[in-house]
């Protein structure tokens, strides 16, 4: 119970067929090298980071389910996790609930298969940073790069093409108060970020049949 009340984090031990998955929460604000503000709930990525080396070392563990509701955070971090997810030999899942907006976007798409509630939503938007920065041609550079490295994971990791996911996140008519979209329940799996629709139930299914596939190769 300690993993669960401090990291959010739990090996599921499934009785009948003798398959172990285990379960990692993304939660709050993906907390990267500096710390959140107090009273921010937080995912801290120097906890993911061993927890998913330590899942695919693990040989009683058969897979990974990924429970997501962040509204984004560490750029870097959040991607750094994204591709440790997607490295991962072992079947993984992931589960939108409430949101997974901005670097969670990436975070969703990273399993190899992806599930969202009816209600979930992802908001889609361009990189930005708080605090003081360089206004140099450079500094702009860096931020385009940035945002090519995000957009190249998420097109390679679901089905959505390059120029929709361009123009969803350089909207300027739907946030009031930002650039971007908006994307709630079907319309993520309609846009072909999300591969489909469910909840818990779903999602464990699914997963504990890739896991079947696996072991009968």
């Amino acid at each position: 119970m300690d993993e669960i009340k401090e990291y959010g984090q739990v090996k599921l031990d499934h009785n009948n067929n003798h398959k172990n998955i285990f379960l990692l929460s993304i939660i709050g604000e993906i907390e990267g090298h500096e710390n959140v503000a107090s009273g921010t709930k937080a995912t801290k990525y120097e906890h993911i980071l061993p927890m998913l080396a330590k899942i695919e070392d693990d040989q009683d563990i058969d897979g990974l389910l990924i429970i997501l509701n962040t509204v984004g955070g560490d750029v870097e971090c959040g991607l750094a996790i994204a591709e440790m997810i997607a490295s991962l030999s072992k079947p993984t899942v992931s589960l939108v609930l409430g949101g997974s907006h901005s670097i969670g976007v990436p975070l969703a798409v990273s399993a190899d298969y992806s599930f969202i509630v009816p209600t979930g939503t992802m908001v889609i938007h361009p990189v930005r940073m708080n605090g003081m920065f360089i206004g140099v041609p450079q500094t702009y550079e860096y931020f385009k790069k940035i945002q090519e490295r995000i957009n190249d994971f998420v097109i390679n990791h679901c089905h959505i093409r390059e120029n929709r996911f361009s123009e969803l996140m350089n909207e300027t008519e739907i946030l009031t108060k930002d650039v971007g979209s908006i994307l709630v329940g079907k319309q993520t799996v309609k846009e072909g970020i999300i591969d489909e629709i469910g909840g818990l139930k779903d999602a464990m299914k699914k997963l504990y049949e890739m896991v079947d596939r696996e072991s009968n190769k």
